[in-house]
């Protein structure tokens, strides 16, 4: 299958363009003629969450690997080729897809396309590579592990999704990683790296048909085949019958100076068309210095310096929460306010101005985000692999702005009213002190 789907004309005078290569892989573009640079992702859907058992942590430890090795050149050599330019580059994984990008120069770019591709076709997954990466990524667990804000939230997401793929770590555990062979690794790649799980995605001073070439060239026989894309990540292994989230409490001792506690519950799927009144009820509630959290804890009573709520979205399943870092002495009395909070809203809604206010965080936010080519090549890979089509910035915009107070009251009754889940993270011994919060 190959052929260009035409173009998206956006509010703002750009154009997408979205073209399908043989065997599935999928190129998008954003021409931004005002900038000088070009942001280069690509994106593989898959994720931490696409892992069985036997492959636990392997495509986290792919990203790492990537960047060791191809047939064509070294570690240094991928480095160095980047660096003799000026450019940037660098990887991450999340539960639901991979990115490999990079930013360049425009007229860099067909270098940026080639190590690219490269890395992602022709990665060598040595034996002597696995072994050496292995160190470095149990070196980032331990790191990880080391930072009570990381732990709290990996807490809060085990406890809440259980032993389940959206439950587990990303980078995996010690165990996972210490056990995984190269032959499960190279297993994985070989598995989930094909075209029909690629999307180029592409924003700055560049011409979109150059850009498809440039591909083809350097994917060469990779490209052969007929699979179709792979279909948007709409719905996951997490749902389904019987399956119910994790409430009470969840307590990793630790000998630290503070408490770190992550009070929530599930949230929205990503496609749930709720997600934006949770999202400017969440500006209002612990979005900014304005909310109520902040003002109630941090400037009223001075018993956190960090203070927030969140809401995150996967493909068929959320989580929405409160996390506040305070003295370990403090914790009840942090707890209470932030369930006090949570009940005022349930039973008043917000006020005009909070609703505005909300609004106006959520409109900023995004907007403010597309002032660059990288978040705007972000906003295409991941609409193209997680999204049922590009959402036009406009009409995100008026879908904010349509929030009501109605819309408010009724995603507060149904997510913030759900029981709730409760890592803490400190020098705690039992989970005495925390038991109110859950009644």
């Amino acid at each position: 299958m190959s052929g260009d789907t035409g173009a998206d004309g956006l509010a703002d005078g750009v154009t997408v363009r979205r073209t399908v290569l043989p065997g599935g892989l999928r190129v998008i573009t954003e021409s931004l003629p005002a900038v000088r640079s070009v942001a280069l992702g690509f994106w593989v859907g898959v994720g931490s969450r696409d892992e069985d058992v036997r492959h636990e942590g392997a495509t986290h430890y792919l990203e790492h690997l990537l960047f060791k090795g191809t047939k064509r050149r070294t570690a240094l050599e991928i480095s160095s080729e980047m660096d003799a330019v000026g450019g940037e580059m660098n990887a991450f994984t999340t539960k639901e897809y991979t990115c490999y990008y990079a930013r360049v120069l425009d007229a860099d770019q067909p270098l940026a396309v080639d190590v690219l591709s490269d890395m992602v076709t022709g990665s060598l997954i040595a034996p002597q590579d696995v072994d050496a990466e292995r160190n470095v990524v149990l070196e980032e667990i331990a790191m990880n592990d080391d930072d009570p804000t990381d732990t709290v939230h990996e807490a809060f997401a085990a406890h809440l999704f259980g032993d389940t793929p959206l439950g587990r770590p990303v980078l995996g555990t010690v165990e996972s990683i210490s056990a995984i062979t190269r032959d499960q690794i190279n297993e994985h790649y070989r598995a989930k790296y094909g075209p029909e799980h690629l999307v180029v995605a592409a924003a700055g001073s560049l011409d979109h048909d150059d850009l498809v070439a440039q591909i083809r060239q350097a994917f060469g026989a990779a490209l052969d085949g007929d699979a179709e894309p792979a279909p948007p990540r709409l719905s996951g292994e997490y749902a389904g019958p019987g399956r119910t989230p994790g409430t009470g409490l969840r307590l990793v001792s630790r000998g630290i100076e503070q408490a770190n506690l992550v009070l929530g519950c599930e949230g929205l799927p990503r496609n749930d068309d709720r997600r934006y009144a949770l999202g400017v009820l969440n500006a209002a509630l612990g979005g900014g210095m304005s909310s109520r959290l902040f003002q109630e804890i941090r400037e009223k009573r001075g018993l956190a310096y960090s203070v927030y709520s969140f809401a995150s979205q996967n493909a068929d399943t959320g989580m929405w929460g409160i996390y506040v870092g305070c003295l370990p002495s403090k914790a009840d009395e942090v707890l209470a306010i932030c369930t006090g909070e949570v009940e005022k809203l349930l039973s008043g809604g917000l006020s005009d101005a909070e609703l505005e206010r909300g609004k106006g965080q959520m409109r900023g936010s995004i907007v403010l985000g597309l002032e660059d080519p990288s978040s705007r090549m972000s906003r295409l890979g991941k609409s193209e692999l997680v999204y049922p089509r590009l959402e036009p910035v406009e009409e995100t915009l008026a879908a904010i702005e349509a929030v009501s107070h109605d819309d408010i009251r009724a995603v507060a009754a149904e997510v913030l009213a759900r029981p709730k889940a409760l890592a803490v993270v400190g020098p705690f011994d039992d989970g005495e002190t925390f038991a109110g919060a859950l009644r």
